[in-house]
């Protein structure tokens, strides 16, 4: 299945101020923020007119996929565990994540007084879909035969998992006894999800693991072997964790995963390292079609590792950061990407011209992972000029065929 688009962008976008003080205003904690039902029905009438005014805007700056900016979320992770049947929020202390854990010191860095996950004290079961409420909302604001350009985020269902010291991403009363077991629920879950979003009209979902990258990531590595566990077989685990959710996937549905190396306000990052060590493992046993990959500095490494990318994947290319709101060279990306494309040609032993049709390019992240606020120096019309330099760099590279057929 070839990407639905040349030129992407990632998902959430920058909130309104109005929206993001009215959040913070309403919320009664620093993370899987809920909303008093009391102030709810001001709120909810706020949230839908800025998701119809970023839709609008998508629409007239020709941006695609388009999506809602993922508005109705205080993190981008925001609600899919806590609405799923058998997990619990639950307040932890730092020593309870892995050890060299690397979103651990960002966090700290942010004075978060703890951190909040989401564990399974219960047998997790499908409960009905978690963001079935936000593209029902999406899709209304658009014609239908527009519902194959938008796109809905996921979280990844190792997100949770990833960060808990081995054996604590779920509680001695919740049943479960394995990972082994505890996946095979919630990939069910995820099942679900997809499916009941299929049918829904959505065909196109991305999955965020930014997790996926500490394993390029050395200090990880040891702070997993000082847990006891063994980091090779830790990231096997979590390859047939996402292939799980993907069995019996519908066969006109495109599932990308999202990697980058964290993407908090004001620039800050988790992790660095190429993709060298994970690429050809990912590339592929990962069942996804698309990867959506960090490429806007050198903390991603070179494109090198691209050469493992298999031609029945795609892969988009986030060339331009939301990290800052300093412009790219257009001419410059455009070297880039073409050096990249020449790095897959040679690894596939295809033509470029074959190779093109599988690659995209699309901003490293999104440009507001959280509602809390962007990149360095980042506004509305920042954001704008960025997402349009994406356009406008997958125009000059594949020309008028930006969306595919």
């Amino acid at each position: 299945m070839t990407p639905p688009f040349h030129a992407e962008q990632i998902g959430s976008l920058l909130r309104p101020a109005e929206l993001a003080e009215a959040r913070k205003n309403l919320s009664s904690n620093e993370a899987h923020s809920e909303i008093p039902q009391e102030n709810k029905t001001s709120y909810d009438k706020l949230e839908r007119q800025c998701i119809a005014d970023v839709v609008h805007e998508q629409l007239t700056g020709k941006i695609r996929p388009i999506t809602d900016g993922e508005y109705g979320r205080t993190l981008f992770y925001d609600g899919h565990f806590e609405k799923t049947p058998g997990f619990a929020v639950r307040n932890i202390q730092w020593d309870q994540l892995r050890t060299n854990f690397p979103t651990t010191q960002g966090y700290l860095k942010l004075q978060y007084s703890k951190r909040t996950v989401v564990i399974a004290t219960a047998k997790i079961k499908y409960g009905g879909s978690a963001y079935m409420s936000e593209w029902l909302y999406l899709r209304s604001l658009i014609p239908m035969e527009k519902w194959a350009e938008c796109k809905l985020t996921i979280p990844s269902p190792t997100w949770i998992h990833m960060q808990m010291k081995p054996h604590t991403a779920y509680d001695p009363e919740s049943g479960y006894t394995s990972d082994a077991t505890y996946f095979a629920d919630l990939a069910e879950v995820f099942r679900g999800e997809l499916l009941a979003s299929y049918d829904a009209g959505l065909h196109n979902v991305q999955i965020d693991d930014p997790q996926l990258t500490y394993f390029c990531d050395e200090e990880f590595l040891r702070g997993c072997r000082t847990d006891g566990q063994d980091p090779d077989e830790l990231l096997e685990m979590y390859i047939k964790a996402h292939n799980d959710c993907l069995k019996d996937k519908p066969e006109g549905m495109h599932v990308g995963v999202h990697l980058c190396r964290g993407n908090a306000p004001q620039g800050m990052y988790f992790s660095s390292g190429s993709y060298e060590n994970i690429a050809k493992k990912l590339f592929n046993e990962l069942a996804y079609n698309t990867f959506y990959l960090e490429y806007d500095t050198e903390r991603a490494g070179s494109f090198a590792p691209l050469r493992f990318l298999p031609p029945s994947k795609n892969v988009v290319l986030g060339v331009v950061t939301t990290k800052t709101a300093e412009m790219e060279n257009l001419c410059i990306l455009k070297e880039r990407v073409e050096e990249a494309i020449s790095m897959i040609a040679k690894g596939q032993g295809r033509s470029r011209e074959d190779v093109m049709k599988s690659v995209g390019v699309s901003p490293q992240c999104g440009f507001s992972s959280s509602s809390y606020g962007g990149g360095i120096g980042m506004d509305k019309e920042k954001m704008w000029e960025k997402l349009g330099l994406v356009r406008d760099l997958a125009k000059m590279i594949w020309g008028n065929e930006v969306q595919r057929e």
